[in-house]
């Protein structure tokens, strides 16, 4: 489910029939597709059987406790992120909150368009993979061009990134993994040790541990797919049920690519941008098969456009009513084109993204600045998951008998564990990993400082201080669907 289909089902809930239930085996599979990614198993891959340990634990103190708690929050109050926290805490505070949701994405798109870019090399030359200045070429036209089809009201991106969790993450994953497979049964030594004394990473510090920060983002969005809490027949018991099948669909895309690429693929040359294609390239040369590696990454590719495009209008249209309503934006970014689109936000948006992606043409290592830029996105979406904890311990404990059509058990406990768990990994964001390339940790922790605190809380900040009356618009009649 992209952000669009979230900002539609949360405004038109009210609407659907109470005949309308799904079941929570594909609620289960609906969540699976807006979380699970092949993206995250490079990163993951050069901790080697260690990746298993570093999914797990993030599953249980960041993946249950916000998908169990935003479940609450839906089923009681429409509105999504914005009402939760407005509610719960302030406006203002909800407006940070939304603002985090949208502005991870000025960072969301270089990164997964580097993703792409190394991806793509892979059809014409791999060489490009490396170079900077072809990831910043990508980026740069691959994003105004999404934001040249958004501006159109273009229906049916939705459907594309459906088809593309299937084409472009489900069967290169299982291929990756048989063949995988049968490159260890041919006697292959596995470039990565699977022993039991390589079950959890090797403790070298703080930063032997920072890319499971990483692992933070790849499960996010699950407060997105709450809002279909109230069309289960009975939630209380079907969701619980539904969420865990989901974790363990999610953990299984995650975890198995990302071992299959430890084992074909030696860690120290492994790219964090286009380690699935070399792992793929590795083992289709195995069996001879190499000509398949440019199909594969047109695969990947179509999956990735897919689900840039579908997100690339929900969250600023969900930042759009709330500005509208409340005044937090300028005019100017309020306005709409004749396809009912907000084109002025993506328009600046697509500029500071421009910015970013010629970054990568300036930062000698592609994958330090992936890793830069993934890190950031972390960070902002963090503080909107932080408030989030928040906001539900406070509605308990100020409305306890609103109706919820769920009611998540051990709530404070949860949302205890769950707001500790992404405190410590946005401060755990600011260590450079032991792999980042570059030894200067004052400069990396001055470039994530001020992408995450300056986008995620002094923008927002100023926006409020500066917000007038006249900034309050009327809500557009039609906005056209993402």
């Amino acid at each position: 489910m992209s952000a669009g289909d979230a900002v539609a089902q949360v405004a038109t809930r009210a609407k659907v029939p109470p005949t309308a239930w799904i079941s929570w085996v594909a609620l289960a599979m609906m969540t699976t597709s807006s979380v699970a990614s092949l993206r995250a198993a490079p990163t993951m891959a050069v901790y080697g059987l260690a990746c298993v340990f570093l999914y797990l634990l993030p599953a249980v103190v960041f993946l249950l406790p916000t998908s169990l708690v935003s479940a609450e929050l839906a089923s009681g109050w429409e509105g999504g992120i914005y009402k939760w926290v407005s509610e719960g805490i302030s406006k203002p505070m909800g407006f940070l909150a939304v603002w985090c949701q949208f502005a991870m994405t000025v960072f969301y798109y270089p990164s997964l368009l580097g993703f792409v870019a190394s991806t793509l090399a892979y059809v014409f030359n791999p060489e490009l993979a490396s170079s900077g200045v072809w990831t910043a070429i990508v980026i740069i036209v691959v994003y105004w061009s999404g934001v040249w089809v958004s501006s159109r009201g273009t229906k049916g991106v939705a459907g594309l990134a459906s088809g593309g969790l299937i084409i472009g993450t489900l069967i290169p994953g299982v291929v990756l993994v048989v063949l995988g497979m049968v490159f260890l049964g041919q006697g292959n030594p596995s470039a990565a040790p699977m022993t039991s004394e390589n079950i959890f990473p090797v403790w070298a510090g703080l930063s032997s541990l920072v890319l499971i920060v990483n692992n933070f983002l790849s499960y996010s969005g699950m407060e997105m797919n709450a809002v279909h809490v109230s069309s289960l027949k009975n939630p209380g018991k079907e969701f619980p049920k539904s969420m865990f099948l989901a974790m363990g669909m999610v953990l299984a895309i995650f975890i198995l690519p990302a071992l299959a690429i430890a084992w074909i693929v030696p860690a120290e040359t492994l790219s964090l941008t286009a380690g699935v294609m070399q792992a793929f390239d590795a083992v289709f040369a195995n069996f001879g098969w190499q000509w398949l590696t440019p199909i594969v990454g047109i695969m990947l590719v179509t999956a990735s456009l897919g689900g840039m495009l579908t997100w690339l209008a929900g969250p600023s249209k969900g930042l759009l009513l709330i500005s509208r309503q409340e005044g937090y934006l300028p005019p100017f970014l309020q306005k709409l084109n004749k396809n009912g689109v907000q084109q002025n936000i993506l328009v600046v948006q697509g500029l500071v993204t421009t910015v970013i992606g010629l970054a990568y043409a300036l930062i000698p290592d592609v994958s330090s600045a992936y890793w830069i830029f993934s890190v950031i996105t972390t960070q902002v979406y963090l503080i909107m998951y932080l408030l989030m904890f928040v906001a539900a311990i406070q509605l308990r404990r100020k409305h306890p008998d609103h109706p919820r059509g769920y009611r998540a058990p051990l709530l404070v406990g949860m949302c205890g564990v769950g707001f500790t768990a992404s405190l410590a990994a946005l401060l755990v964001g600011f260590i450079p990993p032991s792999q980042f390339a570059s030894g200067n940790s004052g400069l990396y922790f001055l470039i994530v400082g001020g992408g995450a605190l300056g986008l995620g809380l002094f923008v927002p900040f100023l926006f409020y201080k500066l917000r007038k009356p006249s900034w309050k618009q009327p809500e557009p009649r039609e906005v056209a669907p993402s």
